[in-house]
């Protein structure tokens, strides 16, 4: 051992780690809990890492923040990083920490006894029509007298409450937020918060936190169905929604595009990191019927539902069927633009009969408990 490296102490290293500022949450490594161990050996550091979830984007540049910081130090001639996940218990600590220490307040879909059955719908990329998609269905299951809830958690697009006709705002009842609702639907929208209508260019931390009084500080009643609008792709978004609600089950949305497939493939092996259900894919923009012989046109080629299908059934080892193929209508757009949906508007046309057939799939599908003989009298409140 040289001189200088057996002066290396662990109070150096953690100094120089709570230089460390973790990329979402702004605050160093060292005061979120975040560092697991130190081990110095000679000029060599391990430093042990907690990440918040298995899937953090981050992770990289956590780890070579850690690196550069640590080899700064006089004396250090090697630096390795292991990383490891937070416990259930440790991110809750965090959590509280983070909300200087007040408890979360409990998201009602997220209890165990929770008979809400939650659908968040994604997709790899934009413009598949997920949210024409999550629309008609949510109206279709209210037609059908259930009672639904729309979350509408894609903070790009944000259109829902355009395609439901929702125009109130939520009304604030003390602490809770009461959701406006059109068509039997209650509507929650990130845009009923932001001024006009501008674009929300928030991150990873603060969506979570948005999300989170969504499903918490929302009075939603007792629901039978909550659909959630994700915005395209696998990022936090999906992650915050595992961890918010880990019975939320997944509907894939794609376009008959092998490239959309592709994309909304890997949409739905997130799952696969973050443990939750797919339910089944959903095929929009399948093809054009014509007017007069109702001959189909597959004008963005054909298939893509099914290979994503047999794809996710093989990546999930469980079978995730392909739910519906849904024509092409112009009008599911413009009943978008005029806040009725399709499957109101005209219920029997094409693509609302197959919309209308995936939302008894949806509804048939066993809710929660309901339909288990638990042997208990209900208990009256």
């Amino acid at each position: 051992m040289g001189g200088m490296a057996s002066q290396l102490t662990t109070e150096q290293v953690t100094a120089a780690l709570s230089t460390v500022i973790d990329p979402e949450i702004r605050k160093p490594i060292t005061e979120l809990d975040m560092v697991k161990s130190v081990d110095i050996a000679g000029g060599t550091v391990r430093v042990g890492v907690y990440l918040t979830v298995a899937g953090c984007p981050m992770k990289d540049t956590i780890t070579r923040n850690v690196r550069e910081a640590v080899s700064k130090l006089d004396g250090v001639t090697a630096v390795e990083v292991e990383l490891d996940v937070m416990s259930e218990e440790q991110r809750k600590d965090l959590q509280t920490k983070l909300r200087g220490g007040e408890p979360a307040k409990e998201i009602p879909f997220a209890r165990p006894n929770s008979l809400t059955k939650v659908y968040a719908v994604a997709s790899g990329k934009g413009g598949v029509g997920k949210s024409s998609v999550t629309v008609n269905l949510a109206a279709a299951l209210a037609a059908q007298g259930r009672k639904v809830g729309v979350v509408d958690a894609d903070i790009y697009g944000h259109s829902v409450p355009r395609m439901l006709g929702v125009d109130g705002s939520p009304t604030k009842v003390q602490d809770m937020i009461m959701p406006p609702s059109a068509h039997g639907v209650k509507v929650i929208s990130v845009g009923m918060f932001t001024a006009g209508n501008q674009p929300v260019v928030w991150r990873g931390p603060m969506l979570h936190r948005a999300l989170q009084q969504f499903l918490a500080d929302v009075y939603w009643g007792d629901l039978d169905f909550l659909l959630m609008d994700l915005p395209p792709g696998t990022g936090d978004i999906a992650i915050s929604v595992a961890q918010l609600l880990p019975s939320a089950e997944i509907l894939v949305v794609t376009t008959p595009q092998q490239a959309a497939a592709e994309v909304a493939e890997r949409a739905g092996a997130i799952s696969a990191q973050t443990h939750q259900q797919v339910v089944g894919v959903i095929e929009n923009m399948s093809y054009l019927a014509c007017a007069h012989c109702g001959e189909r046109q597959h004008i963005f080629g054909e298939g893509g539902g099914q290979t994503v299908a047999d794809a996710l059934t093989k990546t999930l080892g469980t079978r995730v069927p392909l739910l519906g193929q849904v024509q092409i209508d112009p009008r599911l757009r413009e009943g978008g633009d005029n806040g009725v949906p399709l499957v109101l508007s005209d219920p029997d046309a094409g693509a609302a009969k197959e919309l209308r057939t995936i939302a008894d799939t949806l509804a048939g599908r066993s809710r929660g408990l309901a339909g288990m003989s638990l042997g208990i009298a209900p208990k009256r409140s």
